[in-house]
């Protein structure tokens, strides 16, 4: 039964090469990069370093492992308007699919700029763009097909032909997105925006053929209202849409001030999310100085339970903004959540 879930999660990974559906995270939140490249320097400091761990379905043979950090900044801030802000980004990121027989590595440059529509900076409106060299690479040493199924296991002779020259493959690849931010008085905070990948739709095929990678578009909106004097509830709502593929994502956190200092918080979140058909994601997060850390944790509520035991995946994340050393450097309206 093992080697049987184990050659499905193979063929599962090898279908991705072909349906093209992209790694995600639950907290796609603290993932700002591979959200929408408009949220480059979107954030209140100098520079923000963010990373992501994520494990998905690790009793079905460590079916996906994924990996990411990135580092973004403000730029030219002397130049341009106050409320008006210019980031510029870079990001790595690793994917692992079908216990390592599949390895995506990627590396990307972002650029995006936010422009203040109003005197007070409560509203912007920005757009980005994301330039990505991929890198997919195929370990066929230890793949079963399902051609080489005898009554003896897996023994037979698997009629599939991966030449020496395609089992890695590289491309460059184009994504954008906008985002609009607004506030009524600089306490609350709401955001809507939207971005596409692979917008090149570039070409990608371990056996030759004109297979292209789909475009992924995704639409995000949320935001967050006080509670009392330093608490805040947040939420947000991401849905992805790619070749037949679709994921929506839905929920929010409650944030408890601890120490009711407002001006360097330290915040605990308790929340959850809820992705359609698939799972029920509890987070838990820790804010404090110019840290945050959060984990989550997919309980798998699909027909897939079955075979993962209800254990969808355990999710990592890690941000860290240097904040101004100036206090009266301008504050950006900022989405969080």
């Amino acid at each position: 039964m093992k080697k049987l879930l184990s050659t499905l999660t193979i063929c599962v990974a090898l279908a991705s090469v072909s349906t093209a559906q992209d790694p995600n995270f639950s907290q796609f939140f603290a993932s700002p990069l591979t959200l929408n490249p408009a949220l480059t320097g979107k954030f209140d400091g100098l520079y923000r370093v963010a990373g992501n761990y994520r494990n998905q379905w690790p009793t079905i043979s460590n079916a996906y492992t994924t990996a990411t950090v990135s580092y973004d900044m403000g730029i030219m801030k002397n130049k341009i308007p106050e409320y008006d802000q210019f980031g510029l980004g870079i990001m790595g990121f690793t994917d692992r699919a079908g216990d390592g027989a599949l390895t995506n590595n990627y590396i990307a440059l972002s650029l995006a700029y936010h422009k203040g529509l109003d005197e007070n900076g409560y509203h912007q409106i920005g757009a980005g763009f994301q330039g990505t060299y991929a890198n997919k690479r195929l370990n066929t040493a230890n793949l079963k097909f399902a051609d080489q199924l005898t009554p003896f296991g897996f023994t037979g002779v698997t009629n599939e032909v991966f030449l020496s020259n395609q089992v890695n493959i590289s491309y460059f690849d184009l994504n954008a997105g906008f985002i609009y931010t607004g506030s009524t008085n600089g306490y609350n905070n709401f955001y809507v925006g939207a971005s596409m990948y692979h917008i090149n739709r570039p070409k990608e095929s371990f056996q030759g053929g004109n297979y292209v990678l789909s475009a992924r578009t995704t639409i995000q909106a949320g935001g967050k209202i006080p509670v009392g004097t330093y608490n805040y509830l947040h939420f947000a709502a991401n849905h992805s849409m790619q070749a037949k593929a679709h994921n929506t994502m839905v929920g929010g956190a409650f944030s408890l001030n601890v120490n009711n200092n407002e001006e360097n918080p330290t915040n605990v979140y308790l929340g959850s999310w809820y992705r359609f058909d698939d799972a029920v994601i509890p987070y838990v997060s820790l804010e404090f100085g110019e840290f945050q850390i959060g984990t989550s944790y997919d309980v798998n509520i699909s027909p897939l339970k079955i075979a993962s035991n209800a254990r969808g995946g355990m999710e990592i994340s890690f941000i860290y903004i240097k904040k101004y050393t100036d206090p009266n450097m301008k504050k950006l309206n900022c989405p969080k959540f």
